[in-house]
């Protein structure tokens, strides 16, 4: 006769342990198209670069051994950033918050500030500069994700869920409005909504200060005309062919001749001294005249892929304060992306902003990459981790 074992009441269940928070690697979902994306800035660089470092400073390679330098800085940054538990920048953000502060205010100081093309924006340390406003960047979502985590439970509040947040955006945005960073103003703008609103802000909250914004910024136009006639360049830049039009005129360019595979790696023509800041601002047009419709297409796939996979780590952090974190790396990458390929094509008003990963510039580059360290250890201790 069989009989049934059934296991003693006192008796313990065996259960499978599983470790949660411990490290998995790296994700190469992550890895691998940030690393494509910086492979490919390094050789754009030098291709959109080395006519203008020939004639400047009398090596074609100028640029491009400075932007491999800050490339193998990125990648350490991202190595260490990976290995820092993310939960150590909530005890550290009120620490990084001052520090950022006074590096956005040192920029006005005589002799420590760095200013060129009318903007000061620089910090120049020896022979490098250090761009506060894109270490302000990282800084800000620390805050962000650190605070709404910390106010969930009166996140709905006005007083709490939102006015706090928008004090800190208002300091940030005077800083800036006086270097002047109008393109930065915007990114920061847009993240803090954006973390707000994920964090369950009321939509009533978020919108009131439209309210006060629209207002402002027809004053601000009607105060200053050249700011009416941005606006007017934006609109129809073929009728400024010679002044305000004439960047988005040759990056239209650009593109136009890149058609559906590019002239050649090397083979641009708007390069040459006709499109403006052709390896930073406008980098993007670069790549489409060279590459063609093919190499932009494949640019776009690499950031959405690193976006989609961002979006699935907030979904699945271990906290509230890793979400929301995710959530604000990822929100910056997007906005920045949107803004600089608007811009290159025409779809947004002239900003001076950088393309992530792929634009020549230190300071955004090795932020970038410790971004994305950070959203990788979140994504390594994932409640459903694969």
């Amino acid at each position: 006769m069989k009989t049934n074992k059934k296991q003693a009441p006192d008796q313990p269940v065996k259960t499978k342990t599983v470790k949660k928070g411990r490290p998995t690697g790296y994700d190469l979902h992550i890895l691998f198209p940030v690393l494509f994306l910086v492979g490919i800035g390094i050789a754009m660089v030098y291709s959109a670069s080395s006519v203008i470092a020939l004639k400047k400073f009398g090596a074609d390679s100028f640029f491009l051994r400075k932007q491999a330098i800050f490339a193998i800085g990125g990648i350490i940054m991202l190595v260490f950033c990976r290995r820092i538990p993310f939960r150590v920048y909530s005890q550290m953000t009120y620490p990084l918050l001052i520090i950022t502060l006074i590096l956005l205010s040192l920029v006005f100081i005589p002799g420590i500030g760095y200013s060129a093309g009318g903007a000061s924006r620089w910090l120049k340390i020896g022979r490098w500069t250090f761009q506060p406003s894109e270490a302000a960047r990282i800084t800000l979502i620390i805050f962000m994700a650190y605070s709404l985590s910390k106010k969930q439970p009166n996140i709905s509040k006005f007083s709490i869920g939102f006015i706090p947040h928008l004090i800190l955006l208002a300091i940030m945005s005077v800083l800036l409005l006086f270097q002047p960073d109008f393109g930065t103003i915007f990114i920061f703008c847009l993240i803090v909504w954006i973390m707000m609103f994920v964090a369950g802000v009321k939509l009533v909250h978020l919108g009131t200060p439209l309210l006060f914004i629209i207002p402002l910024l027809t004053f601000i136009m009607i105060k200053a005309p050249y700011r009416l006639e941005r606006i007017m360049i934006f609109w129809d830049p073929w009728q400024y062919p010679t002044d305000g039009g004439y960047q988005i005129i040759h990056s239209l360019m650009a593109f136009g001749t890149g058609g559906l595979f590019g002239t050649g790696i090397g083979q641009s023509y708007q390069k040459l001294f006709y499109l403006p800041e052709p390896h930073t601002d406008f980098i993007f047009s670069v790549i489409g005249e060279e590459t063609g419709f093919m190499g932009v297409l494949l640019i776009l796939v690499m950031y959405v892929w690193i976006m989609c996979r961002g979006i699935f780590i907030a979904k699945n952090a271990e906290n509230i304060f890793g979400s929301l974190l995710a959530t604000g790396i990822v929100s910056a990458l997007a906005v920045q992306v949107t803004v600089n390929m608007g811009v290159a094509l025409g779809l947004l008003p002239t900003k001076g902003l950088t393309l992530p990963f792929l634009s020549y510039g230190g300071t955004s580059l090795l932020i970038n990459m410790a971004a994305m360290g950070i959203l990788m250890n979140i994504g390594g201790k994932m409640k459903n981790a694969r």
